[in-house]
């Protein structure tokens, strides 16, 4: 449904400059808006596109206000503005209630909730209100599945997992798989070692597609509230991540590192395992963590790529790096032997 300029502002706050009259009734980027939608500029590098924009109106920062040639609502947070504007304007569709007559439920399912195709529900598993379990869904015996939690088609949920309220899992992922537990006999072979812990979601946690959480050895891998995990992340067993942590993709955590409070943590990144992450911690992409961060700030490992012959060159060099060290300081007790000689 369209809305007007002022109704977005008399819900989500800012300062409006314009019409508020003018109609509102969907939002797209600067340069594809047209004069019945909302666009935003969240970055003030590219201030210079708002001089063609064809949109109804922007969200923007307070600095970029006058370069703005239409309407516009001004807010110290546009990003941000724009993600509670999105959320209003476009909804997430939620199914119908009910269960499609090819799923498997042998366990007590309200009313309200929506199992989908083929999906399967074990006896002894608890399911909240207006939970969706979507088409080729699992959901093993002892799981917990928190109200108006989303489960996209084709997730399993191990045995003993709980899933926290609102929780939104997408396709292809997994919780509660083993973890990667072996010993190693004296012959070379591996012996299993049960994973006996489980996996505790928390409330308003989302999982991307294909992402993996691996059940505790003993313990449970737990996920705080409102922690944000991107598609293809591996996290092993035991791990611990702190409220509101958000993960990019393809971030691989190894076994029983504990990750802190409103951490963000960059593509590709691994952080090896046993190792302590303290809140605040911004950890940027490809880097690779292997000892403990015990203060807030953002970390970088990541060495710039070069053309491949030159990155031989270079990277040759590191093998002799002890020995240059050695020479250098041999070099530095000639030198402190001659200046005391004359």
């Amino acid at each position: 449904m369209p809305v007007r300029l002022d109704e977005v502002v008399a819900r989500f706050g800012g300062d409006l400059a314009g019409d508020g009259a003018v109609s509102i009734s969907g939002i797209a980027p600067l340069d594809e808006a047209g004069p019945d939608q909302l666009s935003f500029l969240a970055n003030a590098k590219y201030r210079s596109r708002l001089a063609d924009t064809r949109a109804a109106a922007v969200i923007l920062a307070p600095e970029c206000a006058a370069a703005c040639p239409v309407a516009r609502i001004v807010t110290a947070q546009p990003y941000l503005y724009y993600a509670r504007v999105a959320q209003w304007l476009h909804p997430l569709p939620r199914p119908p209630a009910g269960r499609h007559p090819t799923s498997v439920v042998e366990a007590d399912v309200p009313a309200s909730a929506c199992i989908g195709a083929h999906a399967y529900v074990a006896a002894g598993a608890v399911v909240g209100e207006r939970v969706v379990i979507g088409a080729h869904s699992s959901v093993a015996e002892q799981c917990v599945i928190g109200d108006d939690a989303w489960l996209a088609a084709s997730v399993s949920i191990y045995r003993g997992c709980r899933i926290g309220r609102r929780a939104i899992i997408h396709s292809g992922a997994v919780v509660g798989s083993d973890g990667f537990g072996f010993a190693r006999e004296p012959d070379g072979q591996w012996l299993k070692i049960p994973q006996s812990g489980g996996v505790i979601v928390g409330d308003d946690v989302e999982i991307g597609a294909n992402t993996t959480i691996d059940r505790g050895a003993l313990g449970d891998t737990v996920i705080e509230d409102g922690v944000k995990l991107d598609n293809q992340i591996q996290v092993a067993h035991n791990v611990h991540i702190g409220a509101h942590t958000a993960m990019a993709g393809c971030v691989g955590v190894a076994g029983s590192a504990r990750i802190g409070r409103r951490c963000t943590v960059g593509g590709a990144a691994v952080i090896l395992g046993h190792l302590s992450i303290a809140d605040d911690v911004n950890i940027s992409a490809g880097t690779l963590v292997a000892k403990s961060i015990t203060q807030a700030g953002t970390y970088t490992g990541a060495v710039p790529f070069l053309e491949h012959a030159e990155w031989l060159k270079n990277f040759a060099r590191l093998r002799h790096l002890e020995a240059m060290a050695d020479r250098i300081r041999a070099l530095e007790l000639r030198l402190a032997e001659l200046e005391k000689k004359s």
